[in-house]
């Protein structure tokens, strides 16, 4: 079974936009396609899991979304980057979901599609939901990062992060967990 890197994307991979659907508004937090690029040469298939709320409440559409993963995957094609897959959960809050973070659907359907041992990947997020969406699936470690929601997370949620690594951002996340599995 392989191992993987489970990825939140707006506020990790992504500069934070409320609502982010238009391909021009999306910018990459600096570092971060080469912090996918570190984690994909050294074995890790790449999966991006996101809550897209602004699709249950009528703030964009399916194809709004999809129009800016295939954007951001041409941005990152020059630097050999290519998610495993992108997985996404449209419903609000409010609505019954079980593929919604923190709920783990996403993770364990990556899992059986692409055969991923969960014991042995990582899930990197912005918000409590990303970690809590890594423990619910068994991952081996949810990391925070500070970009996005992430410090104010780290400020006034620190009591409930269960001493989740804190790292500034998915570059310094991919070299902690590079340095965790001996290959840094």
């Amino acid at each position: 079974m392989k191992k993987a890197v489970f990825i939140d994307r707006d506020g990790t991979i992504n500069v934070e936009r409320h609502y982010l659907h238009k391909p021009e508004e999306f910018d990459f937090i600096p570092g971060v396609p080469e912090a996918l690029r570190c984690l994909q040469d050294a074995g890790f298939l790449l999966v991006v899991v996101t809550n897209q709320a602004g699709i249950g409440r009528g703030y964009y559409t399916e194809d709004d979304m999809e129009r800016l993963h295939e954007h951001m995957k041409q941005l990152l094609a020059p630097h050999g980057v290519s998610f495993t897959g992108i997985y996404h959960a449209p419903e609000a809050p409010h609505q019954p979901s079980e593929r919604r973070k923190p709920a783990p659907g996403m993770l364990l359907d990556a899992h059986r599609h692409h055969g991923i041992d969960l014991g042995r990947s990582y899930m990197v997020g912005d918000k409590r939901i990303d970690l809590e969406a890594g423990w619910n699936a068994g991952c081996k470690t949810s990391l925070l990062v500070r970009t996005g929601y992430g410090r104010e997370v780290e400020q006034k949620e620190a009591d409930q992060l269960n001493g989740a690594p804190i790292v500034d951002d998915l570059a310094a996340a991919a070299a902690w967990i590079l340095k965790n599995e001996g290959l840094r």
